[in-house]
């Protein structure tokens, strides 16, 4: 199964320039999950690529920060207010990446398209089907 995440356009940049190892997250996915579709948020507002999960790491966002933040790709305050009054946290370990050749328009595949608040799943064979 997969799941398309919505991502700011500097984190997705530096998710596929490898600098960032590690998408935070305040909830998780109740599916077994392989891999992630990244939809960068406007105003980028496409689909551009993959990334496969290596782990989830589920702890309390201090020790979360203290065992990811040489790879996190944002600074700690920020890091901290995303999960300001949070007792636990989600780390996805970014596995190996695919930048697509061409990014895909998904109001061009769907339509109306409204980007996911957190994540949407999608089946594994959606790349496919839409000639990736």
């Amino acid at each position: 199964m997969k799941v398309l995440l919505s991502i700011k356009p500097e984190y997705a940049t530096k998710i596929f320039n490898n600098e960032k190892r590690y998408e935070y997250r305040k909830t998780i996915f109740k599916r077994e999950v392989n891999s992630v579709v990244v939809y960068v948020t406007k105003p980028v507002g496409k689909i551009i690529g993959e990334f496969f999960i290596e782990e989830i790491i589920h702890d309390d966002p201090q020790r979360i920060w203290k065992n990811t933040k040489k790879f996190s790709g944002i600074s700690e305050d920020k890091f901290d207010e995303y999960f300001k009054n949070k007792s636990k946290g989600y780390a996805l370990k970014i596995g190996k990446v695919r930048r697509f050749r061409k990014p895909i328009d998904p109001k061009k595949m769907w339509g109306a398209f409204t980007p996911p608040q957190s994540f949407c799943y999608v089946d594994d064979d959606f790349l496919s089907k839409h000639g990736i």
